[in-house]
This record gives structure tokens, sequence and C-alpha cells, in this order.
């Protein structure tokens, strides 16, 4: 299945704060279209569960939440955060 992802303007700002703060803005490009590429394949299979029922994965230097919904081929980035 192909997932279409979708970023809340609070991740929209997020990464766009750490792409700004990097020391290397590209390692940041890498990692977001790497996970973007991941999540858009195979988003109910990727990551771990967290506490709240979302899902966490990591793409040096970035660590993404995220939601899935699964009827509507939907993936809604949550938060980005940085992790070298």
């Amino acid at each position: 299945m192909k997932y279409t992802v979708t970023y809340t303007p609070f991740a929209e700002r997020q990464l766009t704060d750490i792409w700004l703060r990097a020391t290397n803005p590209q390692d940041v490009t890498d990692a977001s279209s790497h996970l973007d590429k991941l999540l858009k394949r195979d988003a109910e299979h990727v990551g771990k569960p967290n506490e709240k029922g979302w899902r966490v994965i990591a793409s040096p230097p970035l660590v993404i939440t995220f939601e899935v919904s699964e009827p509507d081929l939907l993936v809604t980035v949550l938060s980005v955060r940085y992790r070298p």
C-alpha cells in the first residue's frame, strides 16, 4: 500500500527549526526524505509504538512521532526531534 504522509503545523515548525540550526542541513534533508519514503511504503510496520499508541521511528539525526490511519492510507507526523 502507498500512504500519504502529512505533517502537522507543529511538526513542520520543528523540522524547519532543526534544519535552520543544523551544522549540516543536508543530513536533516536526507533523513527527512528517508523517513518519508519509509512511511509512504510501509507505515503500519515501521517504528515502534509508544505509550500513547503513536509510533516512533528514527533516522539520525531525526526522530519522528507519527500516527497511521490505515482506512485512509494516511500518515500524520506529529513531532520531529533532533537526536544526533
